[in-house]
């Protein structure tokens, strides 16, 4: 199977020093997440693209619109390899 491209659509700061990443598809219908340590810099990409199998369903309705809209205008707005 072919990759998955995934827009950023979430970008979390803990208080354990942890930055929390969420890609989805554009039709916001699956996601990753991604966490990683503060120390290494709040930097992403727009775009990162992922095997279908590693990906998990939304299930809430309202945050299925809400990935969508956030992974359009980042489509609209950023080259898939652009920091953010």
């Amino acid at each position: 199977m072919d990759d998955e491209r995934l827009w950023l659509v979430e970008r979390t700061y803990t208080q354990r020093d942890l930055i929390t990443l969420v890609y989805a598809t554009p039709d916001g219908e699956r996601y990753l997440r991604k966490e990683r340590s503060g120390h290494l810099g709040g930097d992403a990409t727009a775009a990162i693209d992922v095997a279908p199998d590693r990906l998990t369903r939304v299930d809430d309705d309202e945050e299925r619109e809400r990935y969508a809209a956030e992974a359009s205008r980042m489509a609209e707005k950023h080259d898939p390899d652009a920091t953010v």
